[in-house]
């Protein structure tokens, strides 16, 4: 089934509680919504060939756990991964998003996991998987979950700060962006009291068109990371793979439900749930 033109916005909205976007801002008025209060922010820019978060006034402090490698795929790849997953149906998520999901169902209160629908990760996936584990800190990354996320400035589109699921989800979270360029927003709210910054702390990830970005170590459990509105400027659409915990790997307590899911995932027949 073909998805709708993205070009055209949406006329639905999917946001629950605080979460908002363009289209429910339209309908309730931003008077409804909540307002946050103004406050103290330290702004940083990551700088990927130093490993640095600097800002304007020279301050700069070691920045781990982020791994960026430009152009992972070539425009023609891109059209051709774009064709596909235009292809499928898009669903309304929160915050002016769209989504796609290939992965198990997944209850994260009750901490549980059913195979549900899921046949694997979609089959033009598979070579950049094996071209990720062609980079030595991705040599044993396994996947056993791809989310496409479709952001619009015509649907106000972002994505609150947030850390991942860890229960589940192991150590990486890799990320292929596509379309255009945006900005990955890292946030520690508690500051960096030993460099002199009490208040919260921002660093700006910029993610080229067609780049891969890792995160892993604090920038995974850590910092929280989020896409803010005002850094969607055209469409784009990223696809995230997730591999699973230690919980569920060889010796943890879920290690044969672990090897299901892999097994599934790394077929890649996989349709979406």
């Amino acid at each position: 089934m073909m998805a709708p033109d993205s070009s055209d916005g949406t006329t639905s909205c999917a946001c629950k509680g605080i979460r908002r976007c363009l289209t429910c801002e339209h309908v309730k008025g931003k008077e409804q919504l909540e307002v946050n209060k103004p406050k103290i922010l330290h702004h940083f820019l990551y700088n990927p060939e130093t490993k640095l978060a600097e800002d304007a006034e020279g301050t700069s402090f070691t920045f781990p756990g982020v791994f960026l490698w430009d152009n992972f795929i070539s425009e023609e790849e891109e059209k051709q991964l774009m064709s596909n997953i235009d292809q499928d149906v898009w669903n309304e998520s929160q915050s002016g998003r769209r989504k796609q999901d290939f992965g198990p169902k997944v209850n994260f209160k009750k901490r549980k996991v059913r195979f549900g629908g899921f046949s694997g990760l979609p089959a033009l996936s598979q070579k950049l998987v094996l071209r990720m584990q062609g980079e030595p800190s991705l040599s044993d990354f396994q996947p056993v979950e791809q989310c496409n996320l479709d952001y619009h400035p015509q649907r106000g589109s972002a994505i609150d700060p947030h850390l991942d699921d860890s229960w589940l989800w192991g150590e990486r979270l890799v990320t292929i962006n596509m379309l255009s360029n945006t900005t990955l927003t890292m946030s520690l709210e508690e500051g960096l009291p030993g460099f002199g910054l009490a208040e919260e702390v921002h660093v700006a990830v910029r993610l080229p068109r067609r780049s891969l970005v890792v995160l892993h170590g604090e920038a995974r459990h850590r910092w929280k990371h989020a896409i803010h509105r005002e850094d969607v400027r055209e469409r784009r659409v990223c696809s995230t793979y997730r591999e699973l915990s230690s919980e569920f790997l060889p010796g943890g307590q879920q290690a044969e439900l672990g090897a299901q899911l892999l097994n599934i995932a790394l077929s890649f027949k996989g349709t979406l749930i």
